[in-house]
């Protein structure tokens, strides 16, 4: 073979070498690059950021029920990242839903119909979280039937909610006139009223629980009268439930955060259910996140009807109570019966 031709060889070899390993690379990059691709994918499932939840609750059953939820939200074992604040007053929690400040609020029923209404639709209804905690409790007088409270005085609370409506409906069913037959105080807070009870200046009151409770635990003479659950039940014969409480959810937020929004909703249930499983244990809570006392809060839960109800169960419960209520005072529910808008489906 010549110089030349051997040359030729040579660099003939050469080249097929240099593709042979260029082909091996080739080969190889796509290993590399599905490693990559697996080793980012696994560390995007770990480093995930959880969806901030702003959640506004009320000091009472509403709260009660949450207790779970905040306590595993503190040890970061929440699915996401939930932060409580809490509200004394009804109005004080439609303020800062509507104005963005929280994404979900504890509200009474009639309250988020109303909202519904005001806002023309922003606002949802994704479950029911009580139904009937008020009772008569008296200090000083004798009352064993509605009929006793002709000629009486009552101190109430939560005037323009379901307190207030829901305690004229009865005396209503019961032959009595709100506006002449019974005088009825109301003030701010349920709070107030039951420092009235416990000093002795109000003979009469409607109270909820846990108030009830702190009642009957801070003053020998306090009595539990009649329950409004029961009364309301005689009142509309059976044609309907007393439903208290509820969580309204922004619906921009139930849009832009379905998934997180239904995360949220299976812990508290869960919170739920463990709070009625676990009366004492929640009450050490209770007294950690809400500033109750644990032992009131023990006592009071078992009475509190926390009870968890979304979609067709929570609509199918609340339209005969909206009812009532509307024939009761149109503006209890915002003017107008609430259409299906109101209630979230998963």
């Amino acid at each position: 073979m010549t110089f030349t031709k051997r040359i030729s060889a040579f660099v003939l070899a050469a080249v097929l070498a240099l593709s042979a390993a260029g082909c091996g690379n080739s080969s190889a990059a796509p290993a590399s690059s599905a490693a990559s691709t697996v080793s980012a994918s696994a560390s995007s499932v770990v480093t995930a950021e959880k969806t901030t939840v702003k959640v506004g609750t009320l000091k009472g059953p509403t709260g009660l029920g949450m207790v779970k939820m905040m306590s595993d939200a503190e040890q970061k074992k929440a699915a996401e990242d939930y932060q409580f604040t809490m509200d004394t007053q009804p109005t004080a929690a439609v303020a800062k839903l509507t104005s963005g400040e929280v994404d979900i609020a504890g509200l009474p029923t009639n309250l988020a119909a109303a909202l519904y209404q005001k806002t023309a639709g922003k606002v949802q209804m994704i479950a029911i979280n009580t139904l009937g905690v008020l009772s008569i409790v008296t200090n000083g007088e004798s009352v064993t039937s509605i009929a006793d409270l002709k000629g009486k005085t009552v101190y109430n609370s939560g005037k323009g909610s379901v307190p207030e409506y829901a305690y004229n409906y009865i005396l209503k069913q019961n032959g009595l006139n709100p506006d002449k037959d019974v005088k009825t105080i109301y003030e701010p807070e349920h709070s107030a009223v039951l420092a009235k009870v416990l000093a002795g200046e109000a003979k009469i009151a409607v109270l909820p629980e846990p108030f009830v409770t702190q009642a009957l635990v801070k003053c020998k003479t306090a009595k539990l009268a009649l329950n409004l659950t029961t009364e309301w039940n005689k009142a509309s014969k059976g044609g309907s439930v007393l439903s208290m409480g509820c969580l309204l959810v922004r619906k921009e937020f139930a849009e832009k955060h379905k998934d997180a929004l239904d995360k949220f909703l299976e812990e508290y249930k869960a919170s739920m259910e463990y709070t009625n499983a676990n009366a004492a244990q929640a009450g050490k809570l209770a007294q950690k996140y809400l500033s109750m006392p644990a032992a009131v809060a023990t006592k009071a839960i078992p009475n509190c009807s926390i009870t968890y109800m979304d979609g067709s169960e929570m609509k199918e419960k609340l339209q005969p109570f909206f009812k009532v209520l509307y024939q009761e005072n149109p503006k209890s529910v915002g003017g107008k019966l609430p259409d299906d808008g109101l209630y979230y489906q998963k």
